[in-house]
């Protein structure tokens, strides 16, 4: 897999993830817990998108 394609996948969970926060935050069911990790996960991916597009730009 090449990077530019590992890093639309990624954007791609990134996008799925940002659904899921924001069904989960209008379902007065979701535990809080459940939210806080979806956004956790969702801030490694931001983090991870960056790191990747740094070091393409830088290489």
């Amino acid at each position: 897999m090449s990077l530019s394609s590992h890093l639309t996948e990624l954007k791609k969970k990134h996008d799925h993830l940002s659904m899921e926060v924001e069904t989960a935050q209008r379902s007065p069911s979701v535990d809080g817990l459940v939210i806080a990790g979806l956004k956790k996960k969702k801030l490694k991916l931001k983090e991870e998108i960056e790191r990747l597009s740094y070091e393409t730009e830088t290489a």
